[in-house]
């Protein structure tokens, strides 16, 4: 897994961060989770991106748990077992796409 934190003051836009993955090639799309959605262990025959949004989510992917905020990117390798948890009391809005292996 590749975690990338976001460091600058200004967050991405949505359609700037549909770019940035459009740019490496992949075709993004948005997925959005009220507050407290649980989606429990689940494992996906490709590598998942997820930029997020808006919202906060906690990621548990192979025993390791943290937590992404606005701007956090995460590259979940294939076949790897994940779960995930919104965080908070606003809905969580991500971008996501697949890399085939």
């Amino acid at each position: 897994m590749i975690i990338t934190r976001w460091q600058a003051p200004i967050i991405p836009s949505k359609n700037q961060i549909k770019k940035i993955l459009e740019n490496e090639g992949l075709e993004p799309f948005e997925e959005t989770y009220e507050p407290q959605v649980k989606i429990p262990d689940h494992r996906h025959p490709f590598a998942e991106v997820r930029v997020i949004v808006s919202g906060e989510i906690l990621f548990n992917i192979s025993g390791n748990q943290f937590v992404m905020r606005p701007g956090d990117r995460v590259e979940i390798p294939a076949n790897t077992k994940h779960s995930h948890m919104i965080q908070g009391t606003d809905d969580c809005v991500c971008i996501c796409a697949q890399r085939a292996i």
